[in-house]
């Protein structure tokens, strides 16, 4: 039997514009996009909460995956977390035009009996508030993937700090991962990060891929060659879920096994780009995954 991944993060709605296009009032947030990745390898709950304005069809959309949303409050009154962003021409940067937090201002995630018992847990991008509260309600001990954003390092670095020594899989990207060790070298940061206690890190660098600082060793996985990009936007949420849906559908955790699910996680997330929200992961599936899965394996083999 497969094990049970619960996610914690965002659920959102986003208003997008890039160069390739615009998309308003997209479902966004990590756990959305963590949750739509995880569930093609195994079972998922997600821990959250939306609005009166969320659409049924939004919920629905999460639950035909397979994902259990009897952990998603409804704040009947209360509006959905909103983001609004514009990307540049190049892609590599972003401006965010606003950001309504809106449910999540005072949100306390309340877990159901079978989420506190599962046994992996991914920490989406949300305040490290929300994310110990979560980690605290859990009865089971479960393998904890911690992922955050520079908003949380600046405004929110002490407690952050204390999650990350909790942390089984600490995911940053570059930038993230200096501005949290103190270091200017990415090696040097990523090396940082496992002397703050987590057990292992995995620092993301875009188009160029992802490495992994583990006691066992050092690997990076390349991205998937993606030749029509149309948003980043959840890119690494989608990553880190895929991630984590393959060590829980496995159940081991070692230096090979997350180097394994490192190469689907980089494999789901160019599906992400390729659209705006999910709608590219969603429609092209399992399938797909793999074959990319398989792709980033060979252009890694010397």
């Amino acid at each position: 039997m497969k094990n049970r991944l619960l996610i914690v993060g965002s659920i959102a709605y986003d208003n997008i514009q890039t160069p390739s296009g615009s998309a308003e009032w997209a479902l966004g947030g990590s756990a959305s996009y963590a949750a739509l990745a995880a569930s093609f390898f195994a079972p998922v709950s997600v821990c959250g909460i939306v609005g009166g304005d969320f659409k049924d069809s939004d919920m629905a959309r999460l639950a035909r995956r397979g994902a259990d949303v009897s952990d998603v409050e409804v704040d009947r009154g209360g509006e959905t977390f909103f983001w609004s962003g514009k990307y540049h021409d190049n892609f590599s940067s972003r401006e965010t035009l606003e950001t309504r937090v809106n449910v999540y201002e005072n949100y306390v995630p309340k877990l159901g009996g079978a989420s506190r018992s599962a046994e992996f847990l991914l920490l989406g991008n949300i305040g490290p508030d929300v994310q110990k509260c979560a980690l605290d309600s859990m009865k089971s001990d479960p393998f904890v993937i911690l992922d955050t954003m520079d908003l949380w390092i600046e405004i929110a670095n002490a407690p952050l700090r204390e999650l990350v020594k909790r942390a089984d899989i600490l995911i940053v990207n570059d930038s993230e991962a200096k501005k949290l060790s103190g270091e200017r070298n990415v090696i040097r940061a990523g090396d940082g990060l496992l002397r703050m206690g987590a057990k292992s890190a995995i620092v993301k660098a875009g188009e160029y891929g992802a490495m992994l600082f583990h006691p066992d060793g050092f690997f990076a996985v390349p991205a998937y060659p993606v030749r029509e990009l149309r948003d980043p936007t959840g890119a690494g949420d989608t990553f880190a879920g895929a991630l984590a849906g393959v060590l829980s559908s496995g159940g081991q955790t070692g230096f090979r096994q997350i180097k394994e699910a490192m190469a689907v996680g980089a494999a789901a997330a160019s599906m992400t780009v390729e659209s705006f929200s999910s709608d590219k992961l969603e429609e092209a599936g399992l399938g797909e995954i793999l074959r990319r899965a398989e792709c980033v394996r060979k252009i890694s083999e010397i």
